[in-house]
């Protein structure tokens, strides 16, 4: 199962340091694990996107986690591939960016022909450049948030809800995120997608937040508000909360947080574990 890491620190430049594979313990291991790519995107001090991405794991390219380690901004978005559909290139690594917004996605959907021709309909199509699922979902969003208007929140549920109702769906959690703002959507119960409020600042005596699969540690953040979002908990905080099943949580500039469950029924084409291919199965393993 790929892993998905958010990072919101409201106003706040800091400097993360991110090793997408947890370094130095046990490489061969865990880059059997998720062995397809590794992503890094961020918002500079100018709100300008950088995104760096290998097709590769990233214990083996030390050029990559030399350069991850020195990023800033105010939100990061980071995520480690076990690829089930595309080819191992980077068009087909996450994070992805479209209209000055990155996204990175874990799940699994079905359909993408049916998908294919909802995008050409809405005149996006040439939006993805790779060939996976993830890429595709994600300008289905952009083309909904620019009928909307701009409105991201809007335009999020505007396309999660054409997908519920039109394509098989295993599990789709995104991430997204702009300059100001960060979005997390978990639909529906298959992967889970945890949310850490830590806007109250307070200091924590060695903060790091770290899972077998992606590391995230900060001297600035220690005392500092900040929302993270993750694929599982990645300390012992107390304050980790599973996100329900359809909610999309909204966090803005100011650390101002607004969840909303906007998806209470499953798919209309909900896929069971059983109904996915054997190497997909493989692909969803879940422990931390």
């Amino acid at each position: 199962m790929c892993r998905l890491f958010g990072l919101h620190a409201g106003t706040n430049v800091v400097t993360a340091t991110f090793w997408l594979l947890d370094a130095p313990d046990n490489l061969a291991a865990q880059s059997r694990r998720n062995p397809d790519g590794t992503g890094l995107g961020v918002f500079d001090r100018q709100g300008r996107p950088d995104v760096r991405k290998q097709p590769i794991a990233a214990w083996q390219d030390t050029d990559f986690a030399a350069e991850a380690k020195d990023l800033t901004g105010t939100t990061f978005v980071a995520h480690v591939r076990y690829a089930t559909a595309g080819s191992h290139d980077v068009v087909n690594t996450h994070p992805f960016l479209q209209d000055d917004r990155i996204f990175a996605h874990n799940g699994v959907l079905e359909g993408l022909d049916v998908l294919d021709e909802r995008l050409t309909e809405l005149g996006v199509a040439e939006l993805v450049l790779g060939q996976t699922d993830s890429e595709r979902v994600f300008a289905l969003i952009t083309a909904s948030i620019r009928a909307t208007g701009g409105d991201v929140t809007a335009g999020m549920v505007d396309a999660m809800r054409w997908l519920a109702a039109n394509v098989p769906i295993y599990a789709v959690n995104v991430l997204l995120s702009t300059a100001t703002d960060m979005w997390a959507l978990r639909y529906p119960e298959s992967h889970e997608l945890y949310m850490l409020d830590r806007r109250d600042g307070a200091p924590v005596p060695g903060f790091h937040l770290r899972t077998n699969r992606i590391r995230a540690d900060s001297e600035q953040l220690r005392g500092r508000p900040a929302v993270v979002f993750a694929s599982e908990p990645m300390n012992d905080d107390p304050r980790w909360q599973l996100i329900s099943s359809g909610e999309l949580v909204h966090v803005d500039a100011a650390l101002q947080v607004n969840r909303e469950v906007v998806l209470p029924d499953p798919p209309q084409h909900q896929l069971r574990r059983e109904d996915l291919s054997p190497a997909v199965q493989a692909a969803q393993h879940t422990s931390a």
